[in-house]
């Protein structure tokens, strides 16, 4: 099931994103992020899902975002944000998982750390977890939605590289997609496909992050 946004809500994800976004900081440990002041939207994904390229593409910015050759190079939470005088949100860049190169240790360590920023962090409003559209949910993505799970933080799917498979067998993944995530209770329903490359379910992803921020700002009152 995929989303429908209103124009008002598409245009509200274009003006949160247009706007000129920068890097706040890097944390490798829990004692390194900023102050949770502000919503967060956090985007996590298996090692070379395309992560970096969507955020880049989020923000209309080539370079934002660094995507490295080596999987498993990224060991921090990098936040990022736009000018303190406009919207404040933090978007938040996940360590990549399922990379074998990585000792077990490191993996550990790491999981320990974003167990404790899931469960802790008051602000995350939710967490998308990018799923190459070429392959599906896959074994490797069960242990950080069973983490969600028990955070019990909300969480939604993104397909990613949908260009690379045809509009039927896109049909299918994200039908698939949508009735594996059925049995997590934290996850949300809808799915999101997306190509960065050819812009595809960007301007969607934009609105639906506007929306949550509308949403929660809403209830904050």
């Amino acid at each position: 099931m995929r989303p429908s946004m209103t124009d008002e809500e598409v245009e509200a994800g274009r003006m949160l994103f247009t706007q000129a976004w920068d890097f706040v900081r890097g944390a490798p440990t829990l004692e390194h992020l900023p102050p949770d002041d502000r919503p967060e939207i956090a985007l996590a994904g298996r090692s070379n899902v395309g992560k970096s390229t969507l955020i880049n593409a989020l923000v209309g910015q080539n370079h934002l975002a660094r995507a490295s050759n080596t999987p498993g190079r990224t060991q921090e939470l990098n936040f990022f944000a736009p000018p303190i005088s406009q919207s404040r949100v933090f978007l938040v860049d996940m360590p990549g998982y399922g990379f074998a190169e990585a000792p077990k240790a490191k993996v550990a360590a790491w999981n320990a750390v974003l167990r404790d920023y899931l469960a802790g962090r008051r602000t995350l409003l939710r967490v998308f977890v990018l799923i190459d559209a070429r392959h599906g949910l896959k074994s490797v993505d069960d242990d950080i939605l069973k983490l969600l799970d028990t955070a019990a933080v909300s969480y939604q799917a993104v397909l990613t590289k949908a260009d690379k498979i045809n509009p039927y067998a896109l049909e299918e993944v994200v039908a698939e997609t949508a009735s594996g995530l059925k049995k997590h209770a934290a996850a949300f329903p809808e799915v999101i496909a997306t190509s960065a490359e050819k812009n595809d379910g960007i301007d969607t992803l934009r609105a639906t992050i506007a929306k949550l921020l509308v949403d929660h700002k809403n209830q904050s009152r």
